[in-house]
């Protein structure tokens, strides 16, 4: 072979060898980003679960577990119980968190806990029967937690009802009307300004 050949083959082995090695680097440092953020991401989680029942014992099905931040800026999830009247809610960041237990649109209980890494915190909720005499001696406010509407920004909102469910006397409650009854209210109300031109 000739010397020039020679160099040629010299320096085309010498960039194959080169691609290989750095092809190689590429993986080694690929698998250690995977590495790293397969550990925080796991890290990071928790699992928030638990079992409600009612106060004969009974698994209560379809009960709302609103989980959100401590001092109630961020609602996280909202988890219903199965037939079991076991919940579950999982990828939450380990934090402090308000855990509320609505069953059939009334608040039960509502709890602040913390959850932890490498493991499930479990929360359940065993309801009480209330006596006759405990039930007249505490007359408290109710209320019920209404979500947002469709397409709006706004946040939910609880709104106080009484023991059946009703609207509160007193209470601040918005009633859903639609375009056309709004117009004729406010027809009705300004003594018939015509809106919009007519």
């Amino acid at each position: 072979m000739s010397k020039l050949r020679q160099k040629k083959v010299a320096k085309l082995l010498r960039s194959r060898v080169a691609s290989v090695y750095m092809f190689i680097k590429a993986l080694q440092i690929g698998f250690i980003g995977l590495v790293v953020f397969t550990a925080s991401a796991w890290a990071g989680n928790s699992v928030l679960q638990g079992i409600v029942k009612d106060p004969k014992g009974q698994p209560v099905k379809g009960a709302d577990v609103r989980i959100e931040a401590k001092d109630g800026s961020k609602l996280f999830k909202t988890v219903k119980t199965d037939a079991s009247g076991r919940y579950v809610s999982d990828a939450l960041p380990v934090g402090m968190y308000r855990v509320t237990l609505a069953v059939n649109g009334m608040v039960k209980a509502s709890i602040n806990t913390k959850t932890k890494i490498g493991g499930p915190t479990e929360l359940n909720f065993d309801l009480k029967p209330v006596s006759a005499s405990q039930a007249s001696a505490k007359k408290g406010k109710n209320y019920v937690w209404v979500p947002p509407t469709t397409g709006s920004h706004l946040g939910g909102r609880w709104v106080e009802v009484d023991e059946n469910g009703n609207p509160a006397a007193g209470a601040s409650n918005v009633q859903k009307v639609n375009a056309e009854t709004v117009r004729q209210m406010q027809l009705q109300s300004s003594g018939g300004v015509k809106l919009g031109g007519q």
